[in-house]
């Protein structure tokens, strides 16, 4: 799937899920933007945004971050400010990681799992994870900077097992469509 052609302003990814039952251990999945630069579009990321980061001008944040899954609508929410970003900077992949805490938990695991693309009102895209119902992280789309400049979303839904959050990261640069 791809946007029609134009170009994209802010976006916002979302994602939710279910808490886990009383008594066992949280939920805990992270929304992961790997940001790449023209000089080396699928190698290592020129800067990452998670949980803990942001980009370094600002254009890619984490607006809501959730360690359980509860609470109403999206639980993580992170935007990405299309009009600003930087001219070297020629894809965005984002990911979606699973905290691996207590044993391993996958995407099958957890119930009510949904990412969500949108601009504004529009949805651009939505994923539920069962094609990747196997994996403890998964990738669910590369934004991809055109020739004439204007960004393009680009479907990339590929499942890694046994990738933790910080080993997923790495693995991001390595996804195409």
């Amino acid at each position: 799937m791809s946007t029609p052609n134009k170009n994209l302003g802010t976006i916002e990814i979302r994602l939710k899920w279910d808490p886990s039952p009383l008594g066992e251990t949280a939920h805990d999945l992270d929304l992961i933007a790997a940001a790449f630069s023209v000089e080396d579009p699928h190698g290592a990321p020129d800067h990452l945004v998670h949980f803990d980061a942001r980009s370094p001008d600002g254009t890619i944040h984490l607006q809501r971050e959730s360690r359980t899954g509860q609470g109403f609508g999206f639980d993580e929410v992170m935007s990405l400010e299309f009009e600003r970003m930087s001219e070297r900077l020629d894809r965005i992949v984002i990911g979606v990681a699973i905290q691996q805490r207590t044993g391993t938990k996958t995407f099958s695991g957890i119930p009510g799992t949904e990412a969500e693309i949108a601009e504004e009102y529009d949805t651009l895209a939505t994923y539920d994870f069962s094609e990747v119902g196997d994996a403890t992280a998964a990738t669910i789309a590369v934004f991809r900077r055109t020739e004439s400049g204007a960004w393009q979303l680009e479907r990339a839904v590929r499942g890694f097992t046994d990738a933790d959050p910080d080993a997923f990261a790495q693995l991001m640069g390595g996804v195409s469509v």
